[in-house]
């Protein structure tokens, strides 16, 4: 039987009840689960079997919805994790260790870059990050003998620059080393990255896949296609004995499909237990299954108030890749051709000051540290998200001082470009 289409997966993958089963996922609040006989654990301590023994490894609603997240993204295996910091860092310490070294788009989301810059280099991981343009040779020149992976963002978080994913995986093969990929603004409803290439992809599910700003949340998916075998020299953690395992080699055992997820799991989140709660795993459920209806009015209303805004006099530039002229219309034509998302990127002519009175002037909008979900919010990025980072930094992350950040949520378009335009003629 085919896969079904995206928008039936939304819906129903992941979870498909038996006879007299609960029809809508069940919540399994319980930190812990009976067994019969102390043999029958141990065999889920030495991974033996699979079964459930501790929520903070796993938990059977969490896995339901994130088998209907690997679905999505066309994945062989998934996990949820407590937020979308959690699973990029997750997805990355579980290659990356002491002494080892990273190549990372420079365009990212402030948080992921202060925790690749700050905190990894503490624990002994450098990073080289290169421009989302840059070209083939400069991408290369990135790589060093110890690089154990490629990280970047589908859409950046609030640049709003397009990645070519297939340069970029095609630099990390030639390399020996996987990309990974943050899906977060396109969501597998606009963009599969692993169809382009990427291995891994991660989201912060709490974004548009859960659609309403309830819970926090993030997921990591395996694409199953990288051979981590034909690299072991590189990746001794998947392809060596785990002592803490009974010497498990974890490429061999679970393979190509598994053995990326399954490390994750029983190592990562086994020591640092950043599990997502079975009650948000739930709502999360929610928002995935009108995923498929809700991006397409978020780019329906992204598309509208960036075009409203490329020709008001007050605005600087606008950032939106689906604006024909954009820097990255093409790119996105290529990898977004049914629409990027509902973040819209704008630079007043009046900078930071400007910025300030506009925000402060919305009535509709609300200014908020959050994005992606179905009321429309903003903020300015280098004095919120990307606070930590210096002028240079905010420069090569595409975040101007002045720069507004507008995610467009699932009201009338009408309604928020009166509300845009009432704010702007508050603006000197």
């Amino acid at each position: 039987m085919k896969p079904y289409r995206i928008e039936t997966t939304c819906v129903q993958g992941g979870y498909t009840p038996k006879n007299g089963e609960p029809r809508q996922i069940p919540i399994v609040q319980s930190t812990t689960f009976k067994y019969d006989t102390g043999e029958d654990m141990g065999k889920l301590f030495d991974l033996e079997a699979s079964g459930y023994f501790y929520t903070r490894l796993q938990n059977p609603t969490n896995d339901y919805v994130a088998a209907k997240i690997a679905a999505l993204e066309g994945g062989t295996a998934a996990m949820l994790t407590s937020s979308g910091q959690a699973a990029n860092f997750f997805a990355m310490f579980n290659l990356a260790s002491c002494g080892d070294h990273m190549v990372a788009s420079s365009s990212i989301y402030g948080g992921t870059f202060n925790l690749i810059s700050v905190t990894m280099a503490k624990m002994g991981i450098e990073t080289t990050f290169v421009s989302p343009d840059c070209t083939d040779e400069e991408l290369n020149a990135a790589f060093r003998p110890n690089t154990k992976l490629v990280f970047g963002e589908t859409i950046a978080n609030p640049a709003l620059t397009v990645l070519d994913i297939e340069q970029f995986a095609k630099a990390a093969h030639a390399h020996g080393v996987p990309l990974i990929v943050d899906n977060t603004f396109a969501t597998p409803v606009n963009c599969r990255p692993i169809e382009w290439g990427a291995d891994i992809v991660t989201h912060s599910t709490t974004k548009y896949i859960d659609g309403h700003g309830v819970s926090v949340g993030g997921a990591i998916v395996d694409g199953g296609k990288f051979d981590w075998m034909a690299h072991k020299e590189k990746f001794p953690g998947l392809c060596t004995p785990d002592e803490s395992y009974h010497g498990i080699t974890y490429a061999e055992k679970f393979g190509m499909g598994g053995a990326f997820i399954t490390k994750c799991t029983a190592q990562l989140m086994r020591d640092f237990g950043s599990i997502q709660s079975p009650q948000h795993a739930f709502y999360l459920n929610l928002g995935l299954e009108s995923l498929h209806v809700r991006m397409e009015r978020h780019c329906e209303n992204g598309q509208k108030v960036a075009e409203y805004l490329q020709n008001h006099p007050k605005v600087e530039r606008v950032s939106y890749c689906g604006l024909p002229g954009d820097k990255y219309y093409e790119r996105a034509q290529k990898y977004l051709p049914h629409g990027s998302c509902g973040v819209v990127s704008f630079e007043l002519k009046g900078g930071r000051e400007a910025a300030s009175v506009f925000m402060n002037s919305l009535r509709l909008a609300a200014i908020e540290t959050h994005v992606a979900d179905a009321r429309t919010c903003c903020l300015n990025p280098a004095s919120t998200t990307h606070r930590q980072m210096n002028d240079e930094q905010l420069k090569a992350a595409g975040v101007p001082a002045g720069l507004v950040r507008m995610s467009c949520g699932l009201e009338n378009a009408d309604d928020l470009i009166e509300d845009i335009a009432q704010a702007l003629d508050k603006v000197e």
